[in-house]
């Protein structure tokens, strides 16, 4: 029989609407089913990493992705944006989609093969692109849905220790915040400025609306692009949250970015040697199975009373 790629919905006898579940991910929630067979099961350690767009969530994934390969973890780094731009210095090159490849084969998921759609990156790391539909057209969360089951059908993610999703932006709707239905932990990637942080805060909501029904829990907050953490303090003891890491502005990881390369790929100075060092420790807590956080979000009004000078 032919298999083809179908979106993961049901529909209510007589209607042609989606069915949807009210409530389940959160107070006045109204999420489209996802299909239980694509969700990520087994030993491999599964983390999202968020944050406000531009704030080098890509940078942060791929560099975390190449620390966890030099201590000497399989890694599966999947990237959740339309842009795919995820994994380019990793593989030092713009891969193609999964979106783009199934296009290929009329959505046949059976004529593919894993070499299709996984491309190998520095050190080992496999890199998968798993794009998007054309803006205004679809859910985001359908596509990445499907990424983790056609990684499954082809039994990828048995050999896999670790499992990083680069998500895009914001979390505004279900889609978004997909890629925390398969995750053990979120890492949110914030500078030490009020629009960040307010983002962050709308990304903990959403990690609460789904460690109602996932398994996923709050690992930490790296702070990034910043000298000083003092506004990041402020809102972590409010909230409950901790930083994993900090890295300051360093011109070598801008560099590394148009080098199309890793940290781990810059020549050796004290900033560069201290930049790796600090992505080992990250890796290292990761595995150490971090303590769950609790953290609770604030109301909008509460972080801008909180944040800034008096």
């Amino acid at each position: 029989m032919t298999s083809t790629l179908q979106p993961p919905i049901t529909r209510q006898p007589g209607s042609s609407a989606p069915a949807t579940s009210r409530g389940a991910d959160g107070e006045g929630s109204v999420q489209v089913h996802q299909d239980p067979g694509a969700r990520i099961e087994g030993g491999a350690l599964v983390i999202a990493v968020y944050g406000k767009g531009g704030i080098g969530k890509s940078t942060t994934s791929s560099n975390l992705s190449a620390a966890f390969s030099k201590l000497g973890k399989r890694v599966l780094q999947i990237g959740c944006d339309p842009k795919h731009d995820s994994t380019f210095t990793l593989t030092k090159k713009m891969v193609p989609t999964v979106i783009d490849i199934l296009e290929t084969v009329d959505f046949h998921t059976e004529e593919l093969r894993p070499e299709d759609f996984v491309f190998e990156g520095y050190n080992g790391v496999q890199c998968v692109e798993s794009g998007g539909p054309p803006a205004g057209t679809g859910c985001g969360g359908y596509v990445t849905g499907q990424t983790v089951k056609l990684l499954k059908e082809h039994h990828l993610l048995e050999d896999t220790d670790v499992v990083i999703f680069d998500v895009l932006g914001d979390v505004v709707c279900g889609g978004f915040a997909a890629p925390l239905q398969h995750a053990d932990y979120c890492l949110i990637v914030t500078a030490n400025d009020f629009d960040s942080i307010f983002a962050m805060n709308r990304i903990i909501a959403a990690i609460q609306a789904k460690a109602k029904n996932y398994k996923v829990r709050l690992g930490g907050v790296i702070a990034n692009r910043s000298e000083e953490t003092d506004e990041i303090d402020k809102f972590n003891a409010r909230t409950g949250l901790r930083t994993m890491a900090h890295f300051k502005t360093v011109d070598a990881i801008r560099k590394s970015r148009l080098k199309k390369c890793t940290i781990f790929e810059m020549e050796s100075t004290p900033e560069v040697d201290a930049v790796q060092q600090e992505y080992l420790n990250l890796a290292r807590r990761m595995l150490d199975d971090v303590e769950p956080l609790d953290a609770e979000s604030l109301k909008d009004r509460e972080i801008f009373d909180l944040l800034g000078f008096d």
